[in-house]
């Protein structure tokens, strides 16, 4: 159960001379908590792993939701093992005392709910007054179909991410001004009111906080309000689309590097049919959401490789059966590490399994895979890391070498 790789591009007629160097675009999904820490988890491996690759150092950054934040922390020259420190082992303090944890999520959206509660007298007297005046006429379904308003657009508060991140790029070094980054940062937002796609970070929408962007791009509907930036309530940018890769091919960059921690969990391998219906209502929601954005990305890479010949794609996500990305618990600190371990291990899985293609498409752009860190397999990213992770590294790594003298052997037999 790895992740998955597709290498995407067109079959060039000559073969490109690499420049000194590429131009390299990083795109970054949504998924929630837990897409970040699968992100943060296959950024290390993917760094790691490849020869002349600063992921701190790309052309672009497009970050949607979950992926905005980490493509922040990015962008601000914060790398994947330092993340995984500040995000994922947060037991321990980091980073001048910041902290991040999971309950910031948590904090209820107080002034979105007493708005929501204040308002109930006067819709209620309102409905009454309607039914009333329509003397037999209106049902109390039409009278009371005003009620709804009081219904709060979401839970949670998101200005944690917010305060986080403020705090964060506050540090030395670091900017919570999209204009003074080195490198282009775009956040995607979804304009609730018109359904528009707000890329902050753009022209004319470059005056914004980072922080305040990350929290519109993730909020995510029904669980967080609606976020107010420069008069306009936006939300979740995945919305429109899951990736917005067309963000960094439009910079014109070379190799686009994307990650998508959103696919459909594939039950049956494990558990056989009824597995997800069985888990309840939110367990079926989820896999339909998953399903609808993972098809979404199915197309959109169809439509890069014909819009965009001349740069190459690589997509990376969780294998559908890893039943990881679809039940842990992040609001455990063991679960986070496990979690961010399984996708950089995964990752390196999926590098090595698909090193001959990858490897070929990397060259075109002066970039190499780096076979002994792949075929190490004493590395890992998070401290104390589970045993059976690095262990499945291993006999993964064997089954390929029995695959390969397999293959050998019937070859020459002829």
């Amino acid at each position: 159960m790895t992740a998955t790789i597709t290498p995407l591009s067109r079959v060039r007629a000559q073969r490109v001379q690499p420049s000194a160097k590429p131009r390299i675009g990083l795109v970054l999904a949504g998924g929630g908590p837990l897409g970040a820490v699968y992100e943060i988890g296959a950024l290390a491996a993917i760094e790691e792993s490849i020869e002349g690759l600063d992921v701190n150092d790309a052309s672009v950054y497009v970050g949607i939701s979950a992926g905005g934040i980490i493509a922040s922390g990015l962008a601000n020259g914060i790398t994947p093992h330092e993340m995984c420190r500040l995000f994922i082992e947060s037991d321990t303090e980091h980073d001048g005392g910041v902290q991040f944890k999971p309950e910031l999520l948590l904090r209820p959206a107080w002034t979105e709910l007493r708005k929501r509660a204040q308002s109930v007298p006067g819709l209620l007297a309102g409905s009454l007054l309607h039914f009333a005046r329509g003397r037999g006429k209106r049902t109390l379904a039409d009278s009371f179909e005003r009620m709804k308003r009081a219904l709060p657009t979401g839970i949670l508060s998101g200005d944690g991410i917010h305060e986080f991140l403020q705090h964060t790029f506050s540090q030395p070094g670091r900017t919570n001004d999209f204009r003074q980054l080195r490198h282009k940062l775009v956040l995607v937002a979804t304009d609730v009111d018109s359904g528009e796609a707000i890329c902050y970070g753009q022209p004319g929408l470059d005056d914004v906080p980072i922080s305040r962007a990350a929290q519109g791009s993730a909020a995510v509907p029904g669980l967080f309000p609606p976020v107010e930036i420069n008069g306009r309530h936006v939300v979740d940018g995945v919305l429109r689309k899951t990736l917005h890769a067309s963000i960094a091919l439009e910079h014109g960059v070379d190799l686009a590097i994307c990650i998508n921690p959103i696919v459909p969990y594939n039950a049956r391998v494990a558990h056989g049919a009824g597995k997800i219906a069985d888990d309840g209502l939110l367990t079926v929601l989820s896999q339909t959401l998953r399903s609808i954005i993972h098809s979404r990305v199915k197309r959109g890479m169809d439509s890069y490789q014909r819009s965009y010949p001349e740069s190459d794609i690589l997509l990376f996500e969780p294998n559908e059966e890893d039943a990881e990305m679809f039940f842990t618990n992040l609001f455990s600190t063991s679960n986070r590490r496990r979690m961010c371990e399984n996708a950089y291990q995964d990752t390196r899985i999926a590098l090595w399994r698909n090193r001959v293609a990858i490897d070929r498409k990397l060259a075109r752009h002066g970039l190499h895979l780096k076979l002994p860190v792949l075929q190490d397999s004493s590395l890992t990213l998070v401290q104390n890391p589970p045993r059976n992770k690095k262990d499945r590294f291993k006999t993964d790594k064997l089954g390929q070498v029995l695959d390969q003298l397999e293959h050998t052997l019937k070859v020459a037999g002829g």
